[in-house]
């Protein structure tokens, strides 16, 4: 299997973003308002992994301040888990935030995401606040503090 990567820094072609979509509605059976979602965001980031031309996992963020980065969205697709792409989507994602002179990242997950949750923590991130959303769900923020990278 091979499985290549690609980062783009604005929404992707159609083709791309159809399959960024079908990723999306297999893990959170929706993408109501997605697209809309991600228009209203400033200096969108996608991460994306594709087997062949087929996308299998992807990572989308976008930028708070000139200093600090929100790690979004993503996933990957059931059937591709546990290859380490989640991981090398977080690692090129980190990569290109450090080179654009970000110096932290941020996310927020919930409890029922154990093993996003799992993942943040073991690739440096640290637990920093929780608060119950409006749907009463309880949200984890967790933020990583970058290398230093070149100045923006």
């Amino acid at each position: 299997m091979n499985i290549d990567y690609e980062v783009y820094s604005c929404i992707p072609a159609k083709g791309i973003l159809e399959g960024i979509l079908d990723v999306h509605r297999i893990i959170f059976d929706t993408t109501d308002g997605f697209i809309e979602k991600m228009q209203s965001k400033p200096h969108l980031l996608f991460s994306v992994a594709f087997e062949g031309s087929n996308v299998i996992g992807y990572k989308i963020g976008y930028e708070l301040t000139n200093e600090k980065f929100y790690s979004w969205l993503g996933g990957v697709n059931p059937d591709y888990r546990h290859l380490g792409v989640a991981s090398k989507l977080m690692n090129i994602q980190h990569r290109y935030l450090e080179k654009e002179g970000y110096k932290t990242v941020q996310t927020k997950t919930l409890n029922k995401w154990r093993s996003m949750l799992i993942l943040n923590i073991k690739s440096g991130f640290d637990i920093t606040n929780t608060y119950i959303d409006r749907h009463g769900n309880l949200k984890i923020v967790l933020e990583k503090e970058l290398s230093k990278g070149e100045k923006r």
